[in-house]
């Protein structure tokens, strides 16, 4: 940490070292794994509360266990401070358990590894697994006062952090219902509610009923999501009620040829071969494309004519992580001469009688994707869809000129919900900034 500022009187820069012993836990083998006994925690138990645990029944040394309060430091992969809030628990290699010496507050010492995490990350090893040793480490300066001023600069931080969650907290609030309303607005769509096949008056469309009703569609596809495929037959069953009058339901296969990608690395003896950009599953997300880094393949010249994306495809991905189920969305000739991956599904529309947006939009509903969670192949952290579960993906269907309508009336209340989300996303990148702001003074001896 650069001295870019005059430390107040009685301040001292000292080393990390000098402050606190710092434990690192212990290497568990999987054998050691057990469904039973205390937790083990791993760097993923600390930066995703809702990661799977392993525990043991065995018994380590002291210097392994970790209970309610004790501050921890993850040193490697995914550098961050946290105050372990579980109970007695077992401490996993790459982590260190900060044992603070007695002339330092601990909650001092949280904070001021949050605020020079980034300054551990320039000083880390490695690219993809990247790890701070603990030389580095521990001779890291810090600025450090008086004990009674580390205790009256958290009580001045945990005062100003207390009013900023409360914002924060609000924010995410309303971000949830962001994603909540977007459903409920796809439910409706496809009930035929948001057009005339009920005589139904898009204004009466309340902001509070949409909310409840979307909510209880996201409960049972998050229950849908948690318990997995029970069987391997193909169930056709929706959860969109009775159809409008005039709509009929069909399978996608009805009206989509769908086919899969191309395989990467395979062996072409010599054959004549080109390059062409192609769609990975990281590129496809549920809605959008994420096309800010795209790759190349190797393939056969025939492959372009077979796999090559044309304006109004709708792309599904297979799998992998349970969120990548089935997620997709609407090609619009972003790059030229695409061609999509083996992982990825292509459905075009067999006529001009579909519109491959009204088909894209309800592949986002929660209707295809509690479909989706029914019938494809799962594991306990995987799940995965083929070809044929694709195909018999149940679509209401009315006429195209309803479909346009309909499309028309989704990206109209859409397009509010994302200027919406624009401005939440910007209120919080400010509170980071806020907070990043707060600790700078703080170690800086200039806010109290």
């Amino acid at each position: 940490m650069k001295e870019l500022y005059q430390l107040p009187k009685e301040w001292k820069r000292v080393k990390l070292g000098e402050v606190a012993t710092y434990l690192n836990g212990r290497a568990f083998k999987p054998t050691e794994w057990k469904d039973i006994g205390k937790p083990i925690i791993r760097i993923q138990n600390l930066n995703k509360p809702e990661a799977k645990y392993n525990y043991t029944k065995e018994q380590f040394e002291e210097r392994y266990k970790v209970v309610k309060g004790d501050l921890l430091f993850a040193w490697s992969a995914s550098l961050g401070a946290y105050i372990w809030k579980g109970d007695e628990a077992w401490l996993n290699q790459h982590i260190f358990k900060v044992v603070p010496k007695n002339f330092t507050d601990k909650t001092y010492l949280f904070y001021l590894l949050e605020k020079i995490v980034q300054e551990l990350y320039a000083k880390a090893h490695g690219s993809g697994m990247v790890h701070v040793t603990k030389g580095k480490f521990e001779a890291t300066e810090i600025p450090f006062p008086p004990k009674p001023t580390q205790e009256a600069i958290v009580s001045k931080i945990e005062e100003l952090f207390s009013e900023l969650e409360k914002g924060i907290e609000s924010l995410f609030t309303a971000q949830q219902q962001l994603k909540t309303y977007r459903q409920s607005v796809l439910k409706w769509a496809f009930e035929g509610k948001l057009t005339n096949s009920l005589n139904y008056d898009s204004n009466d469309l309340h902001e509070d009923y949409d909310l409840n009703i979307a909510a209880e569609d996201e409960a049972e596809y998050q229950t849908k999501k948690n318990q997995g495929n029970q069987n391997n037959q193909i169930n056709h069953s929706s959860d969109k009620g009775e159809l409008p009058k005039g709509w009929k339901e069909v399978l996608l296969k009805d009206v989509c040829k769908i086919i899969g990608g191309v395989t990467k690395g395979r062996d072409f003896k010599r054959k004549e071969t080109i390059h062409l950009p192609y769609l990975r599953v990281a590129n496809v997300q549920d809605g959008y494309l994420d096309l800010e880094e795209m790759k190349t393949i190797e393939v056969l010249p025939s492959d372009k004519d077979k796999y090559k994306l044309l304006f109004g495809d709708i792309l599904y991905t297979e799998g992998g992580d349970k969120d990548k189920l089935g997620r997709g969305t609407i090609w619009r000739n972003e790059v030229d001469d695409c061609i999509h991956q083996n992982h990825i599904f292509r459905a075009r529309p067999l006529s001009r009688e579909v519109d491959p947006k009204y088909i894209a939009y309800f592949s986002q509903t929660r209707s295809a994707k509690n479909y989706f969670f029914k019938n494809g192949k799962q594991t306990t952290n995987l799940a995965s869809i083929n070809l044929t579960i694709l195909s018999n993906l149940p679509l209401p269907l009315c006429s195209l000129k309803e479909q346009n309508n309909i499309v028309q009336e989704i990206e109209s209340r859409l397009s509010v919900a994302d200027k919406m989300e624009e401005s939440i996303t910007q209120s919080l990148r400010q509170a980071e900034a806020l907070r990043q702001s707060i600790l700078k003074k703080a170690f800086e001896g200039r806010l109290i």
